[in-house]
């Protein structure tokens, strides 16, 4: 303390300048590191930025060709596209769509355009121009296809003219009924041979002078017989080779159960063969030719009652699986034989002396025209069941 306080006053201040003087040195340096540091970094991060404001630029770019692409090609797509948002009404729609429901689309309600403008055909999913209802077979038709947009809770439609399509299906149709006729002929002229040989016959015989009244009143019943059953014959014919025109009834299945059951519960009662009907779908509804179905059913019920002895029985069920209608027809008769289950649905093939082979054959084409089909099931003395798949969804829903 005492050498301390023996130091001259400016000798201490030069000391104490000095040391502050060595620290201002050091924190001036290593705030001149720190800045340097700084500004390397912010070379580097200057670099980055105009590498990663390149890339962006890139990036900017391509989507914008892309979007332009896209713009282009939805500009010439031939199928309509529709962008609905959130609340169902349209926000955007390219010009085929534009075409088909016209340029006021943008900002209507979705399921109000489709009600004012397209009706359901018997199809599923496909539509027709409301205005062309009463058109030919070449009116336009659509089918639309939806997809969720998740990201704003909206949905985009794809829609498809397939009227063309739809022209070509009837006329393979059509082609195929007539190549069938054609390579048919001559078992038709043998169908429609016998009958007339035998009517003729019987005609004959009215003639004689001598005939007694109660064999002329048998005779006369034979012929009229023979005749019935050529006119039967001709009917079905002309129906497999024009086909059966679909309608557009709305019919509820139940209904079309009590009309076939209407027209063949007398036929079953007099074979003394037990019919019962089993629906368990009561608000299935199908759209289609109400007469055309039922007809269609009678000849399945008509095929299965020829197969029971008297004491046998018959079903006939509906039931819904998967939006299809299943109407069954199940018979405890003697059953089909696998090599005769593949040709049951051929025009004229019968194995009955009476029958005229058409009866699942018009079925059949009925079932297609409808878009659906029937399955065979069967085993030799056993029973059969005959399965008609019909679509029973044959609108959209647009509303949900």
């Amino acid at each position: 303390m005492n050498e301390v306080a023996q130091i001259p006053g400016p000798e201490l201040k030069a000391q104490e300048l000095q040391r502050a003087f060595d620290v201002f040195n050091q924190v001036s340096l290593a705030l001149t590191q720190s800045y340097q540091g700084l500004q390397g970094r912010v070379e580097s991060l200057t670099a980055e930025l105009a590498v990663a404001n390149g890339e962006l630029r890139r990036q900017y770019e391509a989507k914008e060709a892309l979007s332009e692409r896209l713009s282009l090609l939805l500009n010439a797509l031939p199928a309509g596209v529709v962008v609905l948002d959130s609340a169902a009404c349209v926000s955007e729609a390219n010009p085929a769509a534009r075409r088909i429901f016209g340029e006021a689309i943008i900002g209507a309600r979705w399921p109000t355009l489709v009600q004012a403008s397209l009706v359901a055909t018997e199809m599923p999913d496909e539509w027709q121009i409301a205005s062309q209802i009463d058109l030919p077979l070449d009116s336009r038709r659509l089918t639309i296809a939806e997809s969720p947009l998740d990201s704003s809770g909206g949905r985009i439609l794809l829609i498809h003219d397939v009227t063309a399509a739809h022209i070509l299906k009837a006329e393979l149709e059509r082609n195929r009924r007539l190549a069938a006729m054609g390579e048919l002929a001559a078992s038709l002229a043998h169908q429609l041979r016998t009958p007339l040989a035998t009517a003729l016959l019987y005609s004959a015989n009215l003639c004689q002078p001598e005939l007694a009244d109660a064999a002329r009143i048998r005779f006369a019943g034979k012929a009229t017989a023979q005749l019935k059953r050529l006119e039967r014959l001709i009917q079905e014919v002309l129906l497999f080779a024009r086909g059966e025109s679909v309608g557009r009834d709305r019919i509820p299945v139940r209904q079309l159960l009590a009309d076939a059951t209407q027209i063949v519960e007398p036929l079953f009662t007099e074979r003394k063969v037990a019919f019962r009907v089993i629906c368990t779908t009561d608000s299935a509804v199908l759209t289609g030719s109400r007469k055309a179905l039922a007809g269609a059913l009678v000849n399945l019920l008509e095929n299965a009652l020829q197969a029971c002895a008297a004491g046998g029985k018959v079903t006939l069920t509906a039931s819904a699986v998967d939006g299809q209608l299943c109407i069954g027809v199940v018979d405890t008769g003697c059953g089909i034989a696998p090599e005769i289950q593949v040709r049951v649905f051929e025009p004229f093939f019968t194995t009955r002396g009476q029958g005229t082979g058409l009866g699942l054959a018009i079925a059949l084409g009925v079932a297609r025209a409808h878009g659906g089909t029937i399955e065979v099931s069967s085993a030799a003395g056993e029973g059969s069941e005959f399965a008609i798949m019909l679509p029973i969804k044959t609108t959209v829903d647009l509303e949900n």
